[in-house]
């Protein structure tokens, strides 16, 4: 094995990494909030704003992420209204291009996450709490979103992993992450299994954090439900 050649492998692929963690965290954080909107939607009350998030988690959930982010890059340039838009300056950049599909892809799946977790949450909690006064958005924050979210965490937690490895698909719309820059080193050297060890150890060691950053977050969440140590005896 050639060490010499993987070490500088790695520090190419590692010099993409920032490209990678900003499609990451952008899409990721746009997706939560849509998604969070798509589930007030759908659990709101309303039959024509319910179905519409039902149709979109069902386009975005029942179509591959590839043709979605081909649609994006190539589809919206089709339209005279978008081209002569004020957002095309950005909707011609192939990375917002990606974040935009990767988004809007993980808001599909997030939002039934979400969904179920709320569904979740014991009706003698929110009974209670509406006992004792509580209403709105402060029934919401302090016991439904709470209990929600622990509910949820482990299936977000997979959906997050997941869109960390998504990201390499947007290297197809030419934004140079670490797999397109890894695909650049190949056709190159032709040197596939050294250039892929090392691309597959970073998405290794980043897909490690966040599910470690997750079973942190669910540790923090479920604290009250461990039981107290034993008193010491006199």
């Amino acid at each position: 094995m050639d060490i010499e050649f993987l070490s500088s492998t790695m520090v190419t692929l590692l010099k993409a990494l920032p490209v990678t963690l900003a499609l990451f965290a952008l899409s990721v954080s746009i997706g939560c909030v849509l998604a969070l909107v798509i589930v007030w939607m759908r659990v709101g009350g309303n039959r024509y704003l319910a179905g519409f998030a039902k149709g979109y988690i069902f386009v975005f959930r029942g179509s591959p992420l590839l043709i979605q982010m081909f649609l994006v890059f190539y589809g919206l340039a089709q339209f005279d209204f978008i081209r002569n838009g004020p957002l095309w300056p950005l909707l011609r950049e192939p990375f917002v291009c990606a974040v935009l599909s990767l988004a809007l892809c993980t808001a599909g799946y997030s939002a039934e996450i979400f969904r179920g977790g709320i569904r979740s949450v014991p009706p003698r909690e929110i009974e209670a709490a509406r006992a004792i006064g509580m209403s709105g958005f402060l029934l919401v924050r302090r016991i439904i979103a709470p209990i929600a979210l622990r509910f949820a965490l482990p299936a977000y937690s997979t959906e997050v992993v997941l869109m960390m490895k998504s990201t390499s698909l947007a290297s197809l719309v030419t934004v140079w992450e670490v797999t397109g820059v890894a695909q650049r080193l190949i056709s190159h050297t032709y040197r596939t299994m050294e250039v892929f060890l090392c691309a597959a150890i970073i998405y290794l060691v980043l897909n490690f954090i966040v599910l470690q950053a997750m079973a942190l977050l669910e540790h923090f969440l479920s604290r009250h439900l461990r039981a107290a140590p034993p008193a010491a005896k006199a």
